[in-house]
């Protein structure tokens, strides 16, 4: 299991055709990969949440190109692509008593890792407990 904690970008979209191409167009003439995105619309407006590589210049890219977004902390989570892996991250999270606000993920066929992006309401105590996860139980070496 690899953790690292990463930036998401949580921008304010029209919803009519085109928006996203505009969006993924200004990540890519950049060169900035994205790791994650999912979005939810409502009536005619969206909201794209955007987990970025390289996320250093993203914040200023999207305010120039008059973008609204909001950037918050999140965990990418990698975990071996089989049955039960979010199971044991979401319990680990819920015991520690860390509640997720957003998850999202994504794995390839005939893959063997899988991510899965995950916003809480405390990142830090979030990622010593994950860390703890991935490094097996107390005493296991």
């Amino acid at each position: 299991m690899k953790i690292q904690k990463i930036k998401q970008f949580s921008v304010f979209m029209p919803n009519k055709p085109g928006a996203l191409t505009r969006l993924a167009a200004l990540f890519a003439e950049k060169g900035i990969n994205i790791l994650g995105i999912a979005s939810e619309v409502r009536d005619d407006s969206g909201l794209v949440r955007i987990a970025l590589a390289n996320d250093a210049e993203a914040s200023a890219v999207l305010s120039h190109a008059g973008f609204s977004s909001v950037e918050t902390s999140i965990l990418s989570v990698e975990v071996e692509d089989k049955p039960g892996e979010l199971l044991r991250v979401a319990a680990a999270l819920a015991e520690g008593k860390v509640n997720i606000t957003t998850v999202y993920g994504t794995s390839a066929e005939g893959g063997k890792t899988s991510r899965i992006l995950i916003a809480t309401q405390n990142t830090d105590k979030a990622l010593t407990i994950l860390e703890q996860l991935a490094s097996g139980p107390p005493g296991a070496a």
